[in-house]
């Protein structure tokens, strides 16, 4: 039985991806608290990139190739450092097109 669970997880880390989870965060205020997410979010091993939008109330994370970040791990991150997360979503847009989009005011 261990082996075949050894099986399926080593089958699931192949086809894993990145991805990037975009959230719905109030409390963004002013670019300290963009700096001060962005910092706390780049700690984690498993993000690649991260964009903070306050106007769009949004933060994007990227995760790397076959990585991810449990919804919790991100919601505890960002209500210890003081803000409300109100919605957590995966999505398979590249983190480089979120960045154009906010930068363009088109969420």
């Amino acid at each position: 039985m261990r082996t075949v669970l050894l099986a399926a997880a080593a089958l699931f880390a192949l086809t894993a991806r990145a991805e990037t989870i975009e959230m719905t965060v109030n409390g963004l205020v002013c670019g300290f608290c963009a700096q001060g997410i962005e910092k706390t979010l780049r700690k984690n091993p498993a993000t690649a990139d991260v964009v903070v939008s306050l106007e769009d109330k949004l933060v994007a994370v990227a995760t790397r190739d076959g990585q991810d970040i449990p919804d919790e791990e991100l919601r505890r991150a960002l209500t210890a450092s003081g803000y409300d997360v109100k919605a957590i979503a995966r999505t398979d847009t590249p983190i480089a097109e979120i960045r154009a989009r906010v930068a363009h005011g088109r969420t």
